[in-house]
């Protein structure tokens, strides 16, 4: 086994050293500032994709909203709607009935005065 015995720097090594040194700190720093940048980058990407999405989500909400609101009015005028076509229905068959009535006291009233019914 070989042992590595450290000599003594010569005076242009440690200055190649300190300049190599200086060279890789400038590169390191030039590095970590380019991925601040590009983090930097990022977030405000990501912070307008949340602002985005918070004006997605509100109008959605608001839509959603309006549709609950328009739901329930279309099924207060679905009832509302049932509702007259039960009294219509009603009308109706009171309206038959009357008919009913006013014809039959008609030919009552034929017979007995003798004349041809007009309405048969």
């Amino acid at each position: 086994m070989k042992k590595f015995v450290r000599k003594p720097a010569k005076k242009d090594e440690v200055g190649e050293l300190r300049r190599e040194m200086a060279r890789l700190k400038r590169d390191s720093n030039a590095k970590i500032k380019g991925f601040e940048s590009q983090l930097k980058e990022i977030t405000e990407e990501l912070k307008k994709k949340e602002e985005d999405l918070q004006a997605s989500k509100r109008v959605l909400d608001q839509k959603e909203a309006e549709l609950n609101k328009l739901s329930e009015e279309t099924g207060y005028k679905n009832q509302q709607l049932a509702s007259k076509d039960m009294e219509i229905e009603s009308y109706k068959k009171v309206s038959e009935e009357r008919i009913f009535r006013l014809e039959a006291r008609i030919k009552e009233l034929e017979a007995k005065i003798g004349e041809p019914s007009a309405t048969s």
